[in-house]
C-alpha cells in the first residue's frame, strides 16, 4: 500500500471519494503497527462525521440468499435516494488465510451503482466471521456519506453475537424447506434477531415460506411470553421478485424508531463502544502473544507437542502464557518494551 498522508485520506473520505474510502478501509485492515497508528489518527479525524447511518446486520442459514437479498434491497434503496454501503465478510481459510471475496459478483447490480459501495472483507481469525476492521470500516463509510450501512456475516452461529453488538438492527434471513426450523436455527440467534424474514417466498415456495413464518412466529411467542415483550416481526419476502422487500425494510426502520422513542438507541451504541473497546484489547493481546519473541521461538515445538499428545491444549496454553509473562518481566527489568 502506497503511503498516503492521513489528513489527505481523511479529506478524500469526507468528500465521498470511492478511491479514498477503499484505501482507508485497506489501511484499517492492515495488521502493521505503523498502519494501526495511522488508522487511529484517521478515525479521530473522521469522528464528527460518524453515527448518522442506519446500521443493519444480516445473517442467515446457508442458502438463504443473503447476498441476493442485499443486492435487491440495496438497489431499491439507492433508487429512493439512499447511499448504501455493504461490508460483506467472507470466510477465511484457517490454513492459508485466503478467502473467496466473491460478494461483488453476487451483488453485481448494487456494486455497479454509483450510490453504493460493496466491500468484501476476509474474516481472518475473528470468531463469527466478523473481520477485525469491520466496525472501523463502518465509521469510514458513514463519514463518506453512506446513510445505510449493512454488515453481511458468514452464516448462522452463536458467535454472530459479535454482529448484533455493532449494529442497530439485526436481521435474520431464513427460508422454508431447511429442515425443522426450530432445530435448524439456534435459539440464541432467534433471541438476538430484531427482524426475521423468510426468503424465497415465490412460485411454488410461497406457501411453504408462509408456513415457516407462522411456525417461527409461534416459536417466538413461546420463547418470549407476555404482552409487554417486543417480539421480532416474522415476514416473508422474495429477493427474486422483490415481493415483501418494502415490508422488511419498513420493519427495520420501525425497530430503529422504537429504539429512538425509548431512548435506547444512544444507550445501545454507547454499550457497543464499550464492548468494542474490550474487543480491541482482546485482539491486541492475542497479537502481542503471537508476536512475542519468546513465544515465536517456542511456538512450533509447543504446537507439535500438543498435536502428538505430549502436551494437552491446557498445558500448551499455560506454557505460551508463561513465556509471554516472562518476556514482559524481562522487558520491565531492562526498561524496554518486550519484543
Amino acid at each position: 500500500m502506497r503511503p498516503v498522508p492521513v489528513d489527505e485520506l481523511a479529506a478524500g473520505v469526507r468528500e465521498g471519494s470511492r478511491q479514498a474510502v477503499a484505501r482507508a478501509i485497506t489501511l484499517l485492515e492492515s495488521r502493521r503497527e505503523d498502519h494501526r497508528e495511522q488508522s487511529r489518527t484517521l478515525l479521530a479525524a473522521l469522528a464528527d462525521r460518524t453515527g448518522g447511518a442506519v446500521r443493519v446486520g444480516i445473517t442467515g442459514v446457508p442458502g438463504a440468499g443473503k447476498s441476493t437479498f442485499i443486492d435487491a434491497l440495496g438497489v431499491r434503496l439507492v433508487e429512493r435516494g439512499h447511499r448504501v454501503a455493504v461490508v460483506a465478510v467472507d470466510p477465511s481459510s484457517r490454513r492459508t488465510g485466503g478467502s473467496i471475496l466473491g460478494d461483488r459478483t453476487r451483488m453485481a447490480a448494487l456494486a455497479a451503482s454509483d450510490g453504493a459501495f460493496v466491500r468484501p472483507s476476509p474474516a481472518g481469525r475473528q470468531l463469527g466471521g466478523v473481520a477485525r476492521a469491520t466496525r472501523e470500516s463502518m465509521l469510514v463509510l458513514e463519514a463518506a456519506g453512506y446513510d445505510v450501512v449493512v454488515v453481511e456475516t458468514v452464516g448462522v452461529g452463536q458467535n454472530e453475537v459479535a454482529v448484533s453488538e455493532m449494529v442497530d438492527t439485526f436481521l435474520l434471513l431464513t427460508l422454508a424447506r431447511a429442515g425443522d426450523q426450530l432445530q435448524g436455527i439456534k435459539r440464541g440467534i432467534l433471541e438476538l434477531a430484531d427482524v426475521i424474514a423468510v426468503n424465497k417466498a415465490d412460485g411454488d415456495g410461497e406457501v411453504a415460506a408462509r408456513g415457516a413464518a407462522r411456525d417461527l412466529a409461534g416459536a417466538l411467542r413461546l420463547m418470549m411470553p407476555g404482552r409487554e415483550v417486543r417480539r421480532p416481526p416474522v415476514l416473508t419476502c422474495s429477493a427474486l421478485t422483490g415481493a415483501g422487500l418494502d415490508e422488511v425494510w419498513r420493519a427495520v426502520l420501525d425497530h430503529r424508531a422504537h429504539l429512538e422513542e425509548a431512548g435506547s438507541l444512544e444507550t445501545r451504541r454507547a454499550q457497543q463502544q464499550q464492548d468494542w473497546m474490550w474487543a480491541m484489547v482482546d485482539a491486541h493481546l492475542t497479537d502481542a502473544v503471537r508476536d512475542c519473541a519468546a513465544v515465536r521461538g517456542e511456538r512450533t515445538r509447543i504446537e507439535g507437542a500438543v498435536r502428538t499428545g505430549e502436551l494437552s491444549a491446557v498445558e500448551g496454553a499455560a506454557r505460551i502464557l508463561e513465556l509471554f509473562a516472562a518476556d514482559l518481566r524481562a522487558g520491565r527489568a531492562a526498561g524496554t518494551p518486550p519484543a
